[in-house]
């Protein structure tokens, strides 16, 4: 398939895929704070962070597995690393939540929208791996551990992505963050919006004024 397996002694780097890496849930404005006496006192992060000095508070964190996206040669000296959450691919792409196992549409899918939908990356499945299911690299969820801690954890890297196919991850990982937002339906006509709205339900018209755009109210 598309991975390979490297032992534990091997030098992270990127498209190592790791398992049970803490994702940490914080709110900002309800966050258990430790203050006095060791008891958490309800309050919000503008309040507590009053000064440059650390905050101790409760914060819940649930295991996940993870992609290196940093690049090799910061992932072997930077402080901190940072990866990307990986889910069931259903969770990550929308419009495979109910679709039947069609290779033929999971083929269109998998093609037609990895070079349109930017916000992801596909992950087949692999037992290796325990990969049981077809899975998806998020690109909007990014982790931060810092770099002696993921080193200490690489008996928790399950493998990485082969030269092929970290040549398509390197790829999609540079259209994400450099792309720019943009209207592609600016030039649609009243009933070609109605059918786009069909699979983009926020898409708006809007006019020219001013070299500006300025939204207009369907």
């Amino acid at each position: 398939m598309i991975y390979e397996f490297p032992k534990n002694d091997e030098p992270i780097r990127q498209g190592d895929i790791f398992r049970q890496i803490p994702h940490v849930d914080l709110s900002l404005g309800k966050l258990p704070v430790i203050i006095d006496q060791n008891r958490p006192v309800l309050t919000t992060w503008e309040k507590a962070a009053v000064s440059d000095d650390p905050v101790l508070a409760i914060v819940s964190a649930k295991p996940v597995n993870a992609i290196v996206i940093t690049q090799d040669c910061d992932a072997s000296r930077a402080e901190d690393i940072t990866l990307c959450e990986i889910r069931q691919f259903r969770t990550v792409e929308r419009r495979s939540a109910d679709m039947k196992s069609n290779p033929e549409k999971w083929m269109r899918l998998l093609t037609q929208q990895a070079r349109i939908n930017q916000k992801w990356f596909y992950l087949p499945p692999d037992p290796h791996l325990g990969f049981t299911d077809k899975m998806g690299v998020d690109f909007l969820v990014t982790l931060r551990v810092l770099r002696l801690d993921l080193e200490a954890l690489r008996h928790q890297r399950k493998g990485r992505l082969n030269d092929v196919a970290l040549a398509h991850f390197r790829e999609r990982i540079a259209e994400f963050y450099r792309r720019y937002p943009y209207d592609e339906w600016y030039a649609l006509d009243k009933d070609e919006l109605k059918a786009c709205q069909k699979d983009h339900p926020g898409s708006q018209p809007y006019h020219m004024a001013d070299n500006c755009m300025n939204r207009e109210k369907v």
